[in-house]
């Protein structure tokens, strides 16, 4: 969700221009994720595309599953993130997963 925080309209030459501030109100999730973060897919992904030297995408077709525990390797750009799974090294967008969070 996003909220509106400030609106500011600015009139130049004879053109209305509005400046709109929009804040999250959730928590940033990169704030909390890093490499070795522990995650868990809370939906699983219609394509998956490996994290190798010469990725291949391919049809999720029961490899990444709701459930599945991994752990962060590394951040690619537009908040997608290479995860460490059992099956192997994946990229997964950041919608698919949450931190996993573990017990003391």
């Amino acid at each position: 969700g996003c909220g509106i925080i400030g609106s500011t309209t600015t009139k130049t030459r004879n053109v209305a221009v509005q400046v709109i501030s929009c804040e999250s109100n959730e928590p940033s999730k990169s704030k909390k994720l890093a490499a070795g973060s522990p995650i868990v897919v809370v939906e699983a992904p219609r394509m998956i595309k490996t994290a190798a030297s010469v990725p291949c995408l391919v049809v999720n077709s029961g490899l990444v599953n709701p459930g599945d525990v991994g752990r962060i390797v590394s951040r690619k750009p537009m908040d997608v993130w290479a995860v460490r799974l059992a099956i192997g090294t994946y990229l997964i967008d950041g919608k698919y997963f949450k931190p996993l969070e573990l017990e003391d």
